[in-house]
């Protein structure tokens, strides 16, 4: 089985679905699988990997087209956002490679490259079968297109099936985590680098800073009001996350109203995530809803209490390991943390289940097992319909 795992972001983006690619590759050829890793940019890391050319989404032609064709016309040709246009160039450099070295799986995350790529070989000019992993909220029309298609969490397939979308090609597989990487006991210097005392409390979010969706604004207020009513409180904000437009404000609205509490960590490299989870008391998110954010998992997997928003798929993953509250009503993040970070034991007991949920529910090998399954699956499916 020849297994193609593929990212138009990888190499200059960090965000989950990056690091879903990287690791997947990773985890299928520590299995001796037969795999190949295409990414958007960067060099290539191992013997599997290979850079396809495009236009990254920050590049200098990229925003010059996507700001000289109007609107309409660009998400009709496909081009609408700076995204749409990474993703469809490299998903012609990824048909040509499919084309040179045919697969018999392509496994990605980017809505677009995944139809880009099932399109070519419904005309016949590759054989291989892909399978999207539906991590970015498309919606159900969109979804119906998908021949094999990966949920991330039984809720979102079965909000599918509710509305009447569904096909017996479809899977639910979570995401997955390497619990050993990530795991509470390790080498941990954050703190001293960022200035923060060893005593003091750490407050952790994840996530690209930006306003809408990851609602960075939201955490920055309520932390300040945490402050404001807790004075004596010895606690820490602590942001990291991947540059969006709206970061320099955010960063500018921080520093205001946060002053020294608050510790930007922009484009800060996964390769030191395991240290930072280390380095905090208790994780956050901001959103409303999400698919299923690695980040969750890295941080209950490094035995952090998580406190979420009141949404069934982030409760699923958090399981016996952290709160939830409504998110969407002020003040209700801020009267959560506070009870979490004012009470040491509870903590500790919730920082414990957090572990052992991810790792019984989330971990490498029991959800890479189910996805070698699904390949297999959809292989035998290909087979019988040929």
């Amino acid at each position: 089985m020849k297994i193609c795992i593929a990212s138009s972001g990888l190499g200059h983006t960090a965000r989950g679905i990056e690091a879903w690619a990287e690791d997947l590759a990773n985890a299928l050829a520590n299995r001796g699988e037969q795999v190949n890793l295409y990414k958007g940019a960067g060099k290539s890391n191992a013997d599997f990997e290979q850079v396809l050319p495009c236009w990254t989404r920050n590049s200098i032609k990229t925003r010059l087209l996507v700001q000289s064709v109007p609107n309409a016309i660009g998400w009709r040709l496909g081009i609408g956002s700076r995204y749409a246009v990474e993703q469809q160039t490299f998903a012609r450099s990824l048909i040509s490679a499919l084309k040179s070295d045919p697969m018999d799986i392509l496994h990605v995350q980017d809505p677009f490259v995944a139809v880009q790529v099932q399109k070519a070989q419904q005309r016949g000019q590759i054989n291989t079968r892909v399978i999207l992993a539906h991590g970015t909220e498309e919606p159900l029309n969109f979804q119906q297109r998908v021949i094999y298609l990966q949920h991330l969490a039984p809720w979102h397939r079965q909000a599918a099936r509710q509305a009447g979308v569904d096909r017996k090609e479809w899977a639910t597989i979570p995401n997955f985590i390497d619990v050993d990487k990530f795991q509470p006991v390790g080498p941990s210097d954050i703190r001293d680098k960022l200035g923060i005392p060893h005593q003091d409390l750490v407050v952790l979010v994840a996530a690209a800073v930006k306003r809408n969706h990851k609602r960075i604004d939201y955490l920055i207020r309520e932390f300040r009001e945490l402050l404001d009513q807790h004075p004596s409180l010895p606690v820490w904000f602590v942001v990291a996350g991947g540059r969006e437009t709206d970061t320099e404000s955010l960063m500018a609205m921080g520093n205001e109203l946060l002053g020294d509490r608050i510790k930007f960590l922009i484009q800060f490299p996964r390769s030191r995530m395991p240290q930072l989870y280390r380095a905090a008391d208790l994780f956050t998110l901001g959103s409303l809803k999400e698919m299923m954010p690695i980040a969750l998992l890295e941080a209950a997997a490094s035995g952090l209490p998580c406190l979420v928003n009141q949404h069934p798929v982030m409760q699923w993953m958090v399981g016996p390991g952290g709160d939830s509250s409504d998110l969407a009503i002020r003040g209700n993040w801020k009267d959560a943390a506070a009870g979490l970070l004012t009470d040491h034991h509870r903590r500790a007991r919730l920082a414990l289940a957090a572990r052992q949920h991810c790792v019984e529910h989330f971990s490498t090998d029991v959800v890479v097992d189910q996805i070698l399954d699904y390949y297999r699956r959809v292989i035998g499916i290909r087979s019988a319909a040929a």
